[in-house]
């Protein structure tokens, strides 16, 4: 019988030490929400329902700096890849296209073409994050730009600290609930 501990030895702090590297490796860049800062972690995504077009921001058509832009009737169907981008604190509280006020802590976006309010999935195509965002104002309205999110859906998304990043932007169509009662079909 031997009375060597395996524990101990001249390799068990090299065990010891891989081991912690190995776990350190875990929580680095591969995990999706290490750069989302709890406060905003918690903010949901969108919760698409039916609503009413906004009494502003809906014009059929629309001209910006000479372009003239036609609104859609309809999110459903609507699938577009392009650059989102982001907008921020010298917006907060400013009134939106729709007439809202901006919110950079909510989960908005501006849009060109879709109608105010619609909802839409976003994408990020370089690592597979995705938001929804409920579509509340106009923009953007820089040539390489298909959306502007909110600084939550920006964060949330992984696209803040970029500025831009390439993404897939679903229409997500509300459906109405058969049940008298609402509740039931949340």
């Amino acid at each position: 019988m031997s009375d060597h501990d395996p524990r101990s030895g001249p390799g068990a702090p090299w065990a010891i030490a891989l081991l912690i590297i190995g776990l350190a490796g875990c929580a680095g860049p591969g995990r999706r929400d290490d750069d989302i800062p709890p406060e905003i972690a918690r903010i949901p995504d969108a919760v698409p329902r039916i609503e009413p077009l906004a009494r502003s921001g809906n014009a059929e058509t629309y001209i910006f700096n000479g372009r003239r832009y036609v609104r859609l009737n309809s999110a459903r169907g609507y699938v577009e890849y392009g650059l989102a981008s982001w907008y921020g604190e010298p917006f907060q509280g400013r009134l939106t296209s729709s007439g809202e006020p901006y919110d950079r802590y909510g989960m908005t976006a501006a849009h060109r073409t879709l109608p105010l309010p619609s909802y839409v999935r976003i994408t990020n195509l370089n690592d597979g994050r995705q938001v929804v965002v409920r579509v509340n104002d106009r923009g953007p309205f820089k040539e390489d730009r298909l959306i502007d999110l909110s600084y939550a859906a920006a964060v949330k998304l992984g696209i803040k600290a970029q500025g831009k990043v390439w993404v897939r932007v679903e229409g997500i169509e509300p459906r109405s609930c058969p049940w008298p009662w609402g509740w039931f079909c949340r």
